[in-house]
This record gives structure tokens, sequence and C-alpha cells, in this order.
């Protein structure tokens, strides 16, 4: 029950947060710019921020650009134009919002980057997102735990390494924590990469596309394993880690006896919490978009009344422009062992949406 227990703590502490945005009576508009949605964890993070904005007093307006820029772009730039006092702010790609911020700026709109940094702008207040540096380390060692698990005696193990999209700012935190993990054991020859591909240059998957994940591991596995076996493969997000172990099933790997390769993820999406419970899938993280949506509604609050945002990270986010003021939260990793206690038991899911 430790991580249970971890979990109740963590929504004890974004309670206390916002304990006094939920009971007060607030006047303020919110524009919420979410990337997509295409993936279900943006959903929730919009549906959330809209439920505890209302709660607060809040009105919002919650567009989504469906992973095209120059939508995202005349999105906000709308928004503004409607008078929206703060912008809470997904990007699709951290590097383009620059002057439409500058803007927005001018008319005197704050600006929150949410769960994803936005780059190369002074206008950026505060920023919440999670331990994305955490999230790559839990990632790695999900892998190396599944690999003793399935494959111990069989070293070293033949891993292959995907990476999140290069224009989003986390995918590098991910890949950095996770090569802090398995670096060293690639040096010692426990883990090999046999395609050699290696770095975020190498194996970004653009918009975090699971399709191209998918068409880059039947590559991988055409080349390089012919007649070799791969024991693993570090996926950052379920969206890609289903379309890995698609590019998997297909050659025969999970079948006939043949053991299904450990494949991590990201995000806790009901299909690879499913995929996990079927033997497929071997873990993800789960990153509760109730909290971190609680957190930000802390962070608006504080600026619409005049006062300075909780925060704890002043050191790790640094924009070009400026170290963004953060709050961190804490990541969790999940597996077949304890998807119950940690989704079930916190309310996230019901045992209806995973049957």
């Amino acid at each position: 029950m430790k991580l249970f227990n971890k979990l109740l703590m963590a929504a004890a502490v974004t309670t206390s947060l916002l304990a006094a945005p939920i009971v007060a009576v607030a006047e303020g508009f919110v524009g919420i710019s979410m990337p997509t949605k295409s993936s279900a964890r943006w959903i929730a993070d919009g549906n959330s921020m809209v439920e505890q904005f209302a709660a607060a007093g809040y009105t919002t307006d919650l567009q989504y650009a469906e992973d095209d820029i120059p939508n995202q772009l005349a999105q906000i730039e709308n928004m503004v134009t409607k008078g929206v006092n703060v912008l809470v702010i997904g990007a699709i790609d951290g590097t383009t919002l620059s002057n439409v911020l500058e803007n927005a700026a001018a008319a005197g709109v704050r600006i929150i980057a949410y769960d994803r940094l936005i780059k190369g702008s002074k206008h950026v207040d505060y920023y919440a997102t999670f331990d994305n540096f955490k999230v790559g380390v839990l990632q790695a060692t999900n892998l190396v735990n599944g690999l003793n698990e399935r494959f111990g005696g069989e070293k070293p193990w033949n891993v292959e390494l995907f990476g999140g999209s290069p224009d989003d700012n986390n995918a590098f935190f991910f890949y950095d924590g996770a090569m802090s993990v398995l670096q060293p054991m690639i040096d010692a020859g426990d883990i090999v990469i046999q395609s050699g591909q290696v770095g975020m240059d190498k194996v970004g998957t653009l918009r975090w596309d699971g399709a191209v994940a998918q068409a880059r591991m039947d590559n991988l596995l055409s080349a390089n394993y012919t007649d070799k076996k791969l024991h693993g493969a570090l996926a950052p997000y379920d969206g890609l880690s289903i379309g890995i172990l698609s590019s998997l099933k297909g050659i025969g790997y999970g079948s006939g006896g043949e053991k299904m390769p450990i494949v991590t993820g990201q995000d806790a999406e009901i299909q690879s919490v499913k995929s996990m419970i079927a033997g497929e899938q071997y873990s993800t993280i789960f990153k509760d978009t109730r909290t971190l949506a609680g957190v930000t509604v802390g962070m608006v609050d504080a600026l619409l009344k005049g006062e300075t945002p909780e925060i704890n990270d002043t050191e790790t986010y640094d924009n070009g422009e400026k170290i963004v003021p953060s709050y961190l939260l804490e990541p969790l990793p999940v597996t077949v062992a304890n998807w119950e206690e940690v989704l079930l038991g916190s309310g996230y899911y019901t045992m209806d949406q995973i049957k």
C-alpha cells in the first residue's frame, strides 16, 4: 500500500494548494489552448481544467488545435481578442509562440505553460508540469526491471530506443532521464543497441505519432533482427508503444512461444492499460491530469489576485529567455502488478472503463 499512500499524500498536497481557489468566488476569463484531441490525456487535461476553473468561479475558453501550429496561433490570437486575462497553453511546438505571446503580454494577458515548456519568450510567467527527467528515469527503470524479469539469463539484451517529438521540450528530458539509467549499461555491454541509433536526432518521433513509431520499428526489425531477438524497446508515450507493439506482433513476437519484448510507455491511457493486462505492454507512467489541472488553477487564481503562485522549482526550465518558475508534480510507475492500486484506487479510472 506504500504507493497508494504516496498517491493519497500527493492528492492531499494538491487539495491544500487548491483550497482557496475552490471556495473563493472569483472573476476572470481564462483561455486554454491544448495541442490535440488525438491523445486521450489532452482531452482529460482540458476537461479537468474546465471543471476546476468553473468550481473556482472562472469562465474558460477551451480550444484544441489538432497539432496544427497555425491553427493554435490563430486560436490564441482569438482568445486575446476575446479579452482573456490568462492564457494556459499546452504548446504543439514550444518554439513557435514568441510573436503571439508578445502581443498577448502587450494586452496585459498573463501566460502559463502547461506541461510543455514554451521556449524563446520572456512572457511565460509560470510553468506547471511533472518531473520530466524523473519520468525518463522511471521508464528506463521499468525497462530494466522487465528485462531482468523476462530475459534475465540472456544478456546482453538487445534494445531499441524511441524518443518523443523533437519540438516538445519534454521529449529531451524524458530521453535524458532514461539514458541516465541505460547509458552505463550500454557502456558495460549489458545492453546493445543493434541499430546504433542513439540520440534524439536519430530516435525522435515527430508529433508523437504512433504510426511513425510503428513504421520505424518495422524498419529496425527488418534491418537488424532477422537473426537476432529484440528484448526491449524504450517508448516514452503509450501512443508510440501501441504502434511498436503492433509491429512486434506482426512478425510473431508474443505468440507461438516467442516472448514479447519489454515495451515501456507513459500517460496510462486505457488502451495501454488493457495491453499491460493482456501481457503485451510492460509498463506505463501515470501522470494525474487532475492534479496538474489543479496546480494550474491555483497559479491562475494567485496571479489574478495579485499574489505569487506556489512553485517548487526555480532552476530546471530555461526557455532561452528566462528560467521559468515551475511547479513539478511526481509521476508514478505503473505495471500489471500495481495498476489497480494506482489507477482504480485513485479514482482516475473505474473497472468498467478497463474491462
